[in-house]
């Protein structure tokens, strides 16, 4: 197949989070399956970068153009990702593809390649990656968009992707039929992934002791991401165990002076360690090095939990956003969401060596069993051989 992927983030910009990591990683096992793949995607990113705009560039063995867009022009002024040069190209080349798969449904990037696909007649898949309510992330370009392109851009798809029963039960209260959703979760790739690093390394680096409890949050520092809420559970978790302290791995989004406020008024000093965004490999140092992984809100699937689970490390969530059953019991806590809950589950999971360790091995084996990208690329192929020969049929 001859297939488009549309994704605002996609390598090396992997500080935007777990879009641009899920889009390369379907990408790459769909080349090394023998499919020819085109990338459209975007150069924007919160770090300076020399990637080549607005003309083919070839990635691991993929077609990819990292489109430049305006904010380059206006720097300082709130604006969406607007690939400009985009268009152009996208009227010239649509037509020859058999499939598209549009990731992050609410950006210009979605409303130019769905408006060519539907005038080429060629099928287009959505996944929105949690990213359905209004209430997350920006509310307001959310509901400006939705005013203006949603119900051409959601409706006009041959199916949609839903990474849980959360979020394919959001598509059907938004009136997508039942038979256009898939419920399809993220894997992860082993080959990307050599041997966690020895224990040790990540505490080192950071002057934690061997003995001290470790509580890791990693991703963006978001108050979408319940952050404020964490860091209250942990002044009381720091008050039950003297030796704890809180890891927040991950870029700053504008927030951490609030956050670190909050850390200064409940008197969390040296108990509280930002790092910043960290590379790949000092991300699964932490990961091992943690007794404990914390995310206490979310939407979709992220990366990050399966992430966990290679390393052995159990998970506390909520389901404030979505929800994933797989986690309760098996690998972590999905608690309240409330300090109090979110506290109580932390500790649990600190105070008992064997429940920790059943914890880890069950992580092992259920993301090397279950969720591994070879196997969930096989399941997306079937998807998209589906709406192209539904798509013959009409």
């Amino acid at each position: 197949m001859k297939i488009l992927q549309v994704t605002p983030f996609f390598k090396p910009l992997w500080e935007s989070g777990g879009v641009a990591r899920v889009a390369y990683d379907i990408s790459r096992n769909l080349h090394e399956n023998g499919h020819d793949i085109t990338v459209y995607t975007t150069n924007r990113s919160i770090y300076p970068s020399d990637l080549p705009t607005d003309r083919a560039t070839d990635v691991d063995g993929m077609t990819v153009y990292y489109f430049e867009n305006l904010r380059k022009y206006v720097p300082g002024m709130i604006l969406p990702v607007m690939p400009y040069r985009m268009p152009a190209i996208a009227r010239r080349e649509i037509e020859q593809f058999d499939v598209i798969h549009i990731h992050d449904h609410r950006t210009l990037l979605t409303v130019i390649a769905s408006r060519y696909a539907r005038e080429f007649g060629v099928p287009y898949l959505l996944q929105a990656h949690g990213a359905l309510p209004q209430t997350t992330g920006s509310a307001r370009m959310k509901r400006f968009f939705d005013l203006f392109w949603a119900e051409k851009v959601l409706h006009g798809a041959a199916g949609v992707i839903a990474l849980n029963d959360t979020e394919a039960e959001r598509y059907r209260e938004l009136g997508v039929a039942e038979e256009k959703i898939a419920v399809i979760p993220n894997g992860i790739d082993f080959a990307e992934y050599p041997d966690p690093p020895a224990r040790g390394r990540f505490r080192a680096g950071w002057g934690i002791g061997d003995a001290t409890k470790v509580v890791l949050y990693l991703g963006r520092l978001d108050p979408t991401k319940g952050i404020d809420l964490l860091i209250r559970s942990f002044a009381e978790v720091a008050r039950e165990f003297d030796d704890a302290v809180l890891v927040l791995v991950g870029g700053d989004m504008g927030h951490n002076e609030e956050f670190k406020e909050r850390v200064r008024s409940l008197g969390l000093d040296g108990r509280v360690i930002f790092t910043g965004f960290v590379s790949p490999e000092e991300k699964m140092a932490a990961f091992t090095d943690a007794d404990v992984f914390v995310t206490p809100s979310f939407t979709g699937f992220p990366i990050t939990f399966l992430e966990a689970c290679l390393c052995g490390t159990p998970i506390v969530t909520t389901g404030q956003g979505d929800l994933l059953t797989w986690i309760e019991g098996t690998v972590g806590f999905n608690a309240a969401h409330t300090p109090e809950a979110l506290a109580d589950a932390i500790g649990q999971v600190l105070a008992d060596d064997a429940l920790r360790a059943r914890f880890s091995a069950r992580a092992k084996e259920l993301v090397r069993t279950r969720y591994n990208w070879p196997a969930i690329v096989r399941d997306i192929e079937a998807l998209y051989a589906d709406v192209i020969d539904r798509g013959r049929s009409r």
